[in-house]
């Protein structure tokens, strides 16, 4: 064991090489992911030490953490850097919609759009808003109704894709700010509301529940964004195969890089982008967005962990973390299950290579993946479910300090 900011971290020296050779198709009905380490939460009542951002390796960020009740940014790193908006454009479509018009005012058919784009991220509901008003023209009439400074509307090359808007952590808490303190009470209490109730698993199958989802207690409210990744790992009811949140043609360029330049500097369009916003805390106390590009072909599992590091390292005024043990997973189409048998129904399904947070262990069916055997399985509270220990990365059938339920 090594001490570790905030808790242990729990290192795995045994499975690693010889389970990516191990695994294959036979992992149709159980439960997976790649990882790393894994460091043991505070407790939920404890708050969040005051620490600087710490961006992983090989990852390109942009910080914005404001505290509304000092006024003040707690976090910035690279805060006014441009990056692609994936979703996080959602808002500013959401914004442009109820601008001079109250909610109430709406038509059932467009409050069952905004309510599915900003709930379960929803992509054909934005790119309906963005064609009928006025695509781009929507950023530009945002940029200057709010004063954003990095906001710019997508290049003439991709003019459908609302996803390749450019937007900074700076602008972000702008429009958080706006939403917050200057929007009428109607406006801000069902944009917030949707926000609140973001679905763990969106509309076209990603997981969405990472960056801040997964680094704090409720309440918080969040607004996501996801671009260049194949596969999202969600198993949900209504989910559609797997896309690239981008905009109409929700696809990026491939097989080269794409560079272009939206306002003032160059947008990044080729790595993958992955980008968490929101509010935290007893009466929406911080804003928080990062913003993250992470190396091509990385696994969306591996953004989702990463992201979750450099969140949870963030300075959050009024934010607490959840109780339990970060614990890094090996494999792939992981399942999380209702009780701690591969027979009981599937919750949902891991991104490949994510961390889990875990709040507690128990005996339960007895799972073989030769050469390894384990009956131990990992309750996982934000998922509300078990996975078995098999596929956690840890040198024993039982993750070290983790209690047993």
């Amino acid at each position: 064991m090594s001490s570790s900011r905030g808790g242990t971290v729990v290192r795995s020296a045994r499975r690693g090489a010889v389970r990516a050779g191990v695994l294959a198709a036979t992992l149709t009905a159980l439960v997976c992911t790649t990882a790393t380490a894994a460091n043991t939460a505070s407790p939920s009542s404890s708050p969040l030490p005051a620490v600087q951002a710490d961006v992983p390796a090989g990852v390109t960020a942009g910080v914005a953490v404001f505290d509304r009740q000092t006024g003040t940014f707690t976090e910035q790193v690279n805060s006014a850097g441009q990056f692609r908006s994936a979703s996080v454009v959602k808002l500013l479509i959401a914004l442009d919609v109820l601008w001079n018009r109250s909610p109430d005012a709406l038509s059932a058919t467009d409050r069952a759009r905004i309510d599915t784009m900003l709930r379960g991220s929803d992509d054909t509901a934005a790119s309906t808003f963005w064609a009928s008003n006025g695509s781009g023209a929507i950023v530009d009439r945002m940029v200057t109704r709010l004063g954003l400074t990095d906001t710019a509307r997508p290049p003439s090359t991709h003019p459908g894709y609302w996803g390749y808007t450019a937007l900074s952590a700076r602008d972000t808490v702008k429009i958080y700010r706006h939403m917050l303190d200057s929007a009428p009470a109607a406006t801000r209490d069902y944009l917030l509301g949707d926000l609140r109730q973001s679905t763990r698993c969106a509309t076209d199958g990603y997981d969405q529940h990472f960056g801040i989802a997964g680094s704090f207690n409720r309440p918080w409210a969040v607004k996501q964004g996801w671009s260049g990744f194949s596969s999202g790992g969600c198993t949900a009811p209504n989910a559609a195969v797997a896309k690239q949140q981008d905009g109409a043609v929700a696809k990026e360029a491939t097989g080269k890089a794409a560079r272009t330049q939206a306002g003032a500097d160059a947008v990044d369009l080729a790595r993958p982008a992955l980008h968490s916003t929101g509010v935290v805390g007893a009466g929406d106390r911080s804003i928080v967005a990062v913003f993250t590009l992470h190396p091509s072909g990385t696994s969306y599992g591996k953004a989702y962990t990463d992201i979750g590091r450099l969140t949870r390292s963030l300075n959050v005024p009024g934010a607490t973390r959840p109780a339990g043990t970060w614990v890094g997973t090996w494999g792939s189409g992981v399942r999380v299950r209702t009780q701690a048998t591969t027979t009981s129904g599937a919750i949902t399904t891991l991104p490949d290579g994510v961390e889990v947070l875990v709040g507690c262990q128990k005996r339960g069916q007895q799972v073989s993946q030769p050469p390894y055997v384990n009956d131990w399985w990992a309750q996982l509270p934000q998922y509300g479910g078990y996975m078995t220990n098999i596929y956690l990365s840890v040198p024993e059938n039982q993750v070290p300090g983790v209690p047993v339920c």
